[in-house]
């Protein structure tokens, strides 16, 4: 017998599980861990870039008969990773009525650079300020010699039956002949 009152070959049994025990556990929690850990940390880039869905800017009733564009801000949840932020301005739009119950929606920006584009009825079109590109009421390049690459970006828009327009918000690429989302 020992200093403990136990046989030798039992301290040693019991010491032998007991550290088998440890090293099981502490093995799987330093696998478990680091794992989850890890998808924590990926979550947001196993997600689907899910595409910006469709935003209420305003009514279809406060627009002008007469097909004069309005430029109202987009207001929406702003999704960065981890972060989201309910009601930010997250761009502009120019919305023109062009029927009883239908508008057309142009992204305020400038397809060249991104300035922003500012609308004058006196001359009945778009101009940008930093390049000098000018676009007709539908969106599209007016003088040949712009810089921009294509006219005025048009975005999917929807009147619902209470008068509401809502617009699917996106930006594309600057500087490209092709619309390519970003």
């Amino acid at each position: 017998m020992n200093a403990h009152g136990q046989p030798p070959d039992q301290l040693d049994r019991r010491s032998y599980l007991t550290r088998v025990a440890a090293i099981a556990v502490g093995g799987i929690i330093s696998v478990i861990a680091p794992v989850a850990g890890l998808f924590t940390f990926l979550d947001p880039l196993r997600k689907k870039a899910d595409a910006r869905g469709l935003v209420r800017i305003g009514s279809i009733h406060s627009l002008p008969h007469n097909g004069e564009p309005r430029k109202l801000p987009v207001i929406a949840e702003m999704v960065d990773a981890w972060n989201k932020t309910p009601d930010v301005p997250i761009g502009s739009v120019y919305v023109q009525k062009t029927g009883e119950n239908t508008v057309r929606v142009l992204n305020a920006v400038c397809p060249h650079l991104g300035c922003s584009v500012g609308y004058s009825a006196a001359k009945s079109g778009y101009f940008c300020p930093c390049h000098r590109s000018s676009f007709s009421l539908d969106g599209k390049i007016l003088d040949p010699r712009s810089p921009s690459p294509r006219g005025m970006d048009e975005l999917h828009a929807e009147v619902k039956a209470n008068g509401d327009v809502w617009v699917q918000f996106q930006n594309f690429r600057k500087g490209t002949a092709d619309k390519i989302p970003v």
